[in-house]
């Protein structure tokens, strides 16, 4: 089986800056962690994995720094890490964070399950998840708890 995780890597703490001028938010200087909801899908992939066999492959849509959030994974687990990054990303939206993000898996090709987090710490609309099984015609579940056989 293959199970992709979608990540995110966001900032770690209360005290978010944006920039004035573009909406978005400044990065540089503040301490970054994997989204906590996204470790949860991880962990589950990862149990699903040790059940049936197969492979984990984690996702993230970021700056070049997101690579210390997939190394981490790849540390719980995770067996393959792909950092879909450009400049032109920044300050994406939902709907363009559910095309890259699906355009990518798409490219990874063959899958069994996706797994994303409930939301984004950073942005907390719980969009794109839901944008990638639409952009992949594929059905969803959301707000899972855990499953089970």
């Amino acid at each position: 089986m293959k199970f992709i995780v979608c990540i995110k890597q966001v900032p770690d703490t209360t005290e978010v800056r944006v920039d004035p001028q573009t909406n978005t938010l400044i990065r540089e200087g503040v301490p970054a962690i994997v989204n906590p909801f996204d470790l949860y899908a991880v962990e589950e992939a990862l149990v699903l994995k040790e059940r049936f066999g197969g492979e984990v492959v984690a996702i993230s849509m970021g700056p070049p720094q997101a690579e210390e959030a997939l190394r981490e994974v790849i540390s719980m687990g995770v067996d393959r890490a792909i950092l879909v990054c450009d400049r032109k990303f920044a300050g994406a939206d939902t709907l363009a964070t559910s095309l890259t993000l699906s355009a990518a898996i798409r490219k990874v090709g063959d899958f069994d399950i996706i797994f994303t987090g409930k939301q984004a710490a950073d942005g907390d609309t719980a969009q794109v998840g839901p944008g990638i099984a639409e952009l992949l015609d594929v059905p969803q579940a959301t707000f899972v708890r855990k499953v089970d056989e």
